[in-house]
Protein backbone atom coordinates (compact mmCIF):
# COMPACT_ATOMS: atom_id res chain seq x y z
CA UNK A 1 0.00 0.00 0.00
CA UNK A 2 2.89 2.42 0.61
CA UNK A 3 4.53 1.49 -2.31
CA UNK A 4 1.58 2.71 -4.50
CA UNK A 5 0.81 5.57 -2.13
CA UNK A 6 4.63 6.76 -2.75
CA UNK A 7 4.37 5.65 -7.05
CA UNK A 8 1.21 8.11 -7.16
CA UNK A 9 2.58 11.16 -5.36
CA UNK A 10 5.19 10.54 -7.86
CA UNK A 11 3.39 10.49 -10.99
CA UNK A 12 1.62 14.10 -9.22
CA UNK A 13 4.72 15.62 -8.64
CA UNK A 14 5.54 14.80 -12.18
CA UNK A 15 2.55 16.19 -13.90
CA UNK A 16 2.12 18.97 -11.64
CA UNK A 17 6.13 20.09 -13.06
CA UNK A 18 4.95 19.08 -16.21
CA UNK A 19 2.07 21.38 -16.00
CA UNK A 20 3.96 24.31 -15.50
CA UNK A 21 6.62 24.28 -17.67
CA UNK A 22 6.44 25.89 -21.45
CA UNK A 23 5.80 23.92 -24.67
CA UNK A 24 8.36 21.72 -25.98
CA UNK A 25 10.85 23.78 -28.02
CA UNK A 26 9.43 26.95 -26.97
CA UNK A 27 12.29 29.34 -27.32
CA UNK A 28 12.70 29.82 -23.00
CA UNK A 29 12.62 33.41 -21.70
CA UNK A 30 16.67 34.65 -21.93
CA UNK A 31 18.01 34.30 -18.42
CA UNK A 32 18.35 38.43 -18.39
CA UNK A 33 15.10 38.81 -18.33
CA UNK A 34 13.71 35.65 -15.87
CA UNK A 35 16.26 37.82 -13.15
CA UNK A 36 13.74 40.33 -13.29
CA UNK A 37 11.03 37.58 -11.66
CA UNK A 38 9.75 38.79 -7.94
CA UNK A 39 9.54 42.27 -7.11
CA UNK A 40 11.22 46.04 -7.17
CA UNK A 41 10.35 49.27 -6.17
CA UNK A 42 12.41 52.53 -6.32
CA UNK A 43 12.03 55.68 -7.57
CA UNK A 44 13.14 57.67 -11.02
CA UNK A 45 11.97 60.65 -13.49
CA UNK A 46 9.50 60.44 -16.02
CA UNK A 47 9.66 63.62 -18.78
CA UNK A 48 11.46 65.31 -15.76
CA UNK A 49 9.10 64.49 -13.17
CA UNK A 50 9.85 62.46 -9.82
CA UNK A 51 8.45 59.44 -9.30
CA UNK A 52 8.00 56.71 -6.98
CA UNK A 53 7.85 53.46 -9.25
CA UNK A 54 7.03 49.30 -8.19
CA UNK A 55 7.38 46.07 -10.50
CA UNK A 56 6.06 42.55 -9.90
CA UNK A 57 7.34 40.43 -11.86
CA UNK A 58 6.31 36.83 -12.44
CA UNK A 59 6.56 33.73 -15.01
CA UNK A 60 3.18 33.56 -17.31
CA UNK A 61 1.81 30.97 -19.77
CA UNK A 62 3.14 27.60 -18.54
CA UNK A 63 6.18 30.07 -17.84
CA UNK A 64 6.88 30.86 -21.68
CA UNK A 65 6.69 34.19 -20.99
CA UNK A 66 7.70 36.60 -18.13
CA UNK A 67 4.84 39.37 -17.19
CA UNK A 68 5.76 42.89 -15.65
CA UNK A 69 2.90 44.80 -13.66
CA UNK A 70 4.36 48.42 -13.00
CA UNK A 71 2.64 51.14 -10.82
CA UNK A 72 4.43 54.50 -10.13
CA UNK A 73 2.68 57.90 -9.42
CA UNK A 74 4.63 61.22 -9.03
CA UNK A 75 6.33 62.08 -6.16
CA UNK A 76 4.14 65.99 -5.52
CA UNK A 77 0.55 64.39 -6.21
CA UNK A 78 0.12 60.51 -5.13
CA UNK A 79 -3.18 60.64 -7.51
CA UNK A 80 -1.03 61.13 -10.70
CA UNK A 81 -0.88 58.21 -10.90
CA UNK A 82 0.61 55.06 -14.02
CA UNK A 83 0.31 51.74 -14.80
CA UNK A 84 2.03 49.30 -17.30
CA UNK A 85 1.61 45.98 -18.14
CA UNK A 86 4.90 44.57 -19.97
CA UNK A 87 4.96 41.47 -21.29
CA UNK A 88 8.33 39.58 -22.70
CA UNK A 89 9.45 36.09 -24.59
CA UNK A 90 12.24 34.40 -26.30
CA UNK A 91 11.77 34.60 -30.01
CA UNK A 92 13.60 32.29 -31.94
CA UNK A 93 17.04 33.28 -33.54
CA UNK A 94 16.74 35.35 -36.40
CA UNK A 95 19.04 35.42 -39.45
CA UNK A 96 22.40 37.10 -39.07
CA UNK A 97 22.02 37.97 -35.01
CA UNK A 98 23.98 36.67 -32.87
CA UNK A 99 22.36 38.07 -29.52
CA UNK A 100 19.26 35.84 -27.91
CA UNK A 101 16.03 37.54 -29.42
CA UNK A 102 12.98 39.03 -27.43
CA UNK A 103 9.45 40.01 -28.44
CA UNK A 104 7.50 42.30 -26.15
CA UNK A 105 3.81 43.45 -25.51
CA UNK A 106 3.42 47.06 -23.94
CA UNK A 107 -0.18 47.75 -22.65
CA UNK A 108 -0.65 50.40 -20.22
CA UNK A 109 -3.33 52.67 -18.19
CA UNK A 110 -3.79 55.51 -21.66
CA UNK A 111 -5.45 52.28 -23.37
CA UNK A 112 -5.65 50.07 -26.09
CA UNK A 113 -4.60 52.86 -28.52
CA UNK A 114 -1.13 53.07 -26.93
CA UNK A 115 -0.64 49.56 -26.73
CA UNK A 116 2.72 48.27 -28.57
CA UNK A 117 4.64 45.20 -29.87
CA UNK A 118 8.57 45.16 -29.29
CA UNK A 119 11.78 43.28 -30.28
CA UNK A 120 14.92 43.77 -28.47
CA UNK A 121 17.71 41.23 -28.13
CA UNK A 122 20.18 40.66 -25.11
CA UNK A 123 23.39 42.85 -25.01
CA UNK A 124 26.55 42.43 -22.75
CA UNK A 125 24.82 44.94 -19.97
CA UNK A 126 21.23 43.31 -19.93
CA UNK A 127 19.04 43.53 -22.52
CA UNK A 128 16.49 46.07 -24.84
CA UNK A 129 13.47 45.97 -26.07
CA UNK A 130 12.28 48.75 -28.40
CA UNK A 131 8.40 49.79 -28.99
CA UNK A 132 7.80 51.96 -32.55
CA UNK A 133 4.74 54.26 -31.93
CA UNK A 134 3.94 56.42 -35.03
CA UNK A 135 6.27 59.36 -34.06
CA UNK A 136 9.07 57.88 -32.29
CA UNK A 137 10.51 54.59 -31.31
CA UNK A 138 10.87 54.30 -27.49
CA UNK A 139 14.15 52.21 -26.71
CA UNK A 140 13.71 50.33 -23.50
CA UNK A 141 17.07 49.32 -21.76
CA UNK A 142 17.08 47.13 -18.82
CA UNK A 143 20.26 46.39 -16.55
CA UNK A 144 20.82 44.14 -13.79
CA UNK A 145 23.16 44.57 -11.34
CA UNK A 146 22.58 42.02 -8.52
CA UNK A 147 19.33 43.23 -6.25
CA UNK A 148 19.57 46.61 -8.25
CA UNK A 149 17.54 47.36 -11.28
CA UNK A 150 18.16 50.56 -13.42
CA UNK A 151 15.34 50.77 -16.44
CA UNK A 152 15.72 53.47 -18.98
CA UNK A 153 13.80 54.65 -21.71
CA UNK A 154 14.68 56.98 -24.82
CA UNK A 155 12.71 58.52 -27.27
CA UNK A 156 14.49 57.53 -30.91
CA UNK A 157 13.13 60.08 -33.67
CA UNK A 158 13.82 58.70 -37.26
CA UNK A 159 17.63 60.30 -37.42
CA UNK A 160 18.23 57.93 -34.95
CA UNK A 161 18.50 61.11 -32.35
CA UNK A 162 17.42 60.00 -28.65
CA UNK A 163 16.44 62.06 -26.03
CA UNK A 164 15.86 60.97 -22.29
CA UNK A 165 12.11 60.46 -21.91
CA UNK A 166 12.51 58.00 -18.24
CA UNK A 167 14.71 56.58 -16.00
CA UNK A 168 14.35 54.22 -12.76
CA UNK A 169 16.60 53.30 -10.21
CA UNK A 170 15.06 49.73 -8.51
CA UNK A 171 15.91 46.80 -5.72
CA UNK A 172 14.51 44.06 -5.55
CA UNK A 173 12.13 43.75 -2.33
CA UNK A 174 10.50 41.12 -0.34
CA UNK A 175 6.80 40.50 -2.38
CA UNK A 176 3.99 41.19 -0.87
CA UNK A 177 0.50 38.66 -1.27
CA UNK A 178 -1.21 40.00 -4.55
Amino acid sequence: MLKKLCCAMVVLLAASAAAHSAEPGTTPVPPPVIALKGCWEGSGEVMNKPVTISIFAKPIVQEAMLALDVQSSAVSDVKDRYSAHLIFGGANKQPGKTEDQIVGFWADSFGGGFAALGQGEISSEGFNVTYQYPDDAYVNRWRLSGNHLMWQIVARDENNDEKPFASYSLQRVACRLR
